[in-house]
């Protein structure tokens, strides 16, 4: 920078200041009208007073200022210093996510779990910061009163579209949802009584709203269209513009094949070592309150590990990643989305917290994993927390912000195997049984989540697959195919997420034959840029330009491809 020209400083100042401003007035927007889902990475902090709108007349708004934006950025030129293009390609990314859900996935139209996410999720949300007291009870009492009309607004919206296996998921969710709307107002008014004829009669208002939009489900089920995946050249398109990866769908399947391969042949390694040397299975803690205590310790331990092996810096005022007991208030809607609060932008100095039900033997796959070892979530979950609260420290805004789940999940899946193999588990042979099993489920997400977006696997095929190939409870595994259909593209993440930082490594590697990675420095680059996806992290770190093209970016003074 010191030996440019000063009308060229000036110039690029001027470009970067121009896409800071664009991208603010963006993601302002975007925060209004971005959808409510289930997954923990892309929650935001809403205006006061919010609550989510999809009437028609919004619908054709949002399209229209999406494509005001997108004519905007394209116009703007921001010169050509890499991260000033590094960061107006995630605001295409951004662009392109919400034509790809508003008009390709079409959730709000063809998918009715979306308005129990848009209805009583945002209960769920709003009850996820520990300390719930009478204003937050005041915020869900506003939550639950909105829950009728956002259902009436669905209906209309699904009327004609909505998949029949779609509203089948929503039907099973919604079976005994008059009970779980009242276990959650009747647990709120036992904390704050004053509030508690407020908070239980607006639980029963939304609770008799889901149970009209359940009837009328039921009344329009034989009707409604057989589910349609989103085909294969429209998931190419989401890889390349909203995703950032530079593959093609069948790239995506030989690399989780062969991944499936080496985590099954892992898995069997890990478990002959064990049973040649006769160890016994690991002890569950006695309560949850043991579960919590341990986990406070061990959470201590593992970023003491990161910093004892090099492996990641960890600041003083990065907050902790901590366990707690399922609150009564919260465990009827835990149907509704991830049971974690990972902070935010403008609670940097609050820990996060994991919200867990006591151990014991018939838990759920995830749940019973912690519950064997609770490193097997803090390496995970934790990683997320650690990764999104040094985000939310960037000095660039726009990197601040979820654009795709490949970097956050790939960087928490990486964390995985890069903490086995430093040697973190090396006194824990179940909880490597688990990890490698972990890689076995991530591989296999990856054929689920392809096989789903080109219609060669149904979701009951899906939830199969899962259920025998991993194994996994039935629950979880019905779960998890659901998901994937109705969010194709969210379940190549953790493996193609982790394949490409590993691929970076390489490269890092070849760069300097001879010697070795500075691997402190390229994870606290990855950690605190983990929202951006992992191939423009390539390219700004490491220089590389080889993958570009596949993901969309044409170079100052270069020609787009014709078509």
């Amino acid at each position: 920078m010191p030996d440019q020209p000063a009308d060229a400083v000036a110039a690029l100042a001027a470009g970067s200041a121009a896409l800071e401003e664009l991208g603010s007035r963006i993601w302002s927007w975007q925060i209004v009208h971005q959808p409510r889902n289930r997954d923990d990475i892309p929650r935001v902090e809403r205006p006061a007073g919010w609550l989510p709108d999809f009437c028609a007349a919004t619908v054709a708004s949002i399209r229209d200022q999406r494509s005001a934006f997108a004519d905007e950025l394209a116009a703007l030129d921001v010169g050509e210093d890499v991260s000033d293009l590094v960061d107006r390609r995630l605001l295409i990314s951004l662009l392109a996510r919400v034509e790809w859900e508003l008009d390709v996935v079409r959730s709000w139209q063809r998918q009715p779990r979306f308005y129990l996410d848009q209805s009583i999720g945002t209960v769920f949300d709003a009850l996820l910061r520990p300390g719930v007291d009478a204003e937050r009870i005041r915020e869900v009492v506003r939550l639950f009163s909105a829950a009728p009309g956002i259902l009436a607004t669905g209906r209309e919206n699904l009327t004609g579209h909505a998949f029949a296996e779609c509203a089948a998921l929503a039907l099973d969710e919604l079976t005994d949802i008059e009970k779980r709307c009242a276990a959650v107002g009747a647990a709120l008014a036992q904390i704050y009584p004053e509030l508690g004829t407020a908070v239980t009669e607006a639980a029963g208002a939304a609770a008799a709203a889901l149970v009209t939009f359940r009837e009328w489900l039921v009344e329009q089920h034989p009707s409604m269209t057989p589910w349609v995946p989103v085909g294969a050249v429209a998931y190419q398109q989401f890889l390349r513009d909203v995703a950032v990866m530079p593959f093609t769908p069948e790239q995506l399947l030989a690399i989780g094949s062969a991944e499936l391969d080496r985590a099954i042949a892992l898995e069997h390694l890990e478990r002959n070592r064990n049973r040649v040397a006769g160890r016994p299975p690991a002890p569950m803690p006695a309560d949850i309150e043991a579960q919590v205590a341990l986990e406070d310790r061990q959470e201590a331990e593992v970023r003491q590990f990161h910093v004892e092996r090099g492996l990641l810096s960890q600041p003083e005022s990065l907050g902790r990643y901590l366990f707690a007991k399922m609150p009564a208030y919260l465990e009827p809607f835990g149907f509704l989305g991830v049971c974690d609060d990972l902070t935010s932008a403008t609670r940097l100095d609050e820990n996060s917290v994991k919200y867990t039900p006591a151990p014991g033997p018939d838990l759920p796959y995830f749940y019973a994993a912690n519950a064997v070892d609770p490193r097997a979530g803090i390496v995970h979950e934790g990683a997320h927390y650690q990764q999104l609260a040094l985000a939310w420290r960037h000095p660039r805004m726009l990197r601040r912000h979820f654009y795709d789940s490949g970097a956050n999940e790939g960087v928490a899946f990486y964390n995985e195997e890069m903490t086995l193999a430093a040697g973190l588990f090396d006194d824990a042979p179940d909880t490597r049984v688990i990890l490698y099993n972990f890689m076995r489920l991530r591989a296999l997400r990856v054929k689920v989540d392809v096989g789903l977006a080109t219609g060669t696997l149904s979701i009951a095929e899906a939830a199969r697959y899962l259920g025998t190939e991993v194994p996994m409870d039935a629950a979880t595994a019905a779960q998890e195919a659901a998901d994937f259909a109705e969010g194709p593209g969210q379940a190549i993440s953790y493996q193609i997420g982790k394949t490409q930082i590993l691929s970076l490594i390489a490269d890092a590697a070849r760069q300097r034959p001879g010697q070795d990675v500075d691997i402190q420095q390229l994870h606290d680059y990855l950690w605190r840029n983990g929202n951006v996806p992992i191939a423009l992290c390539r390219w700004e770190f490491l220089g590389l330009t080889d993958q570009l093209a596949q993901i969309g970016v044409v170079l100052p003074g270069q020609q787009p491809p014709t078509s």
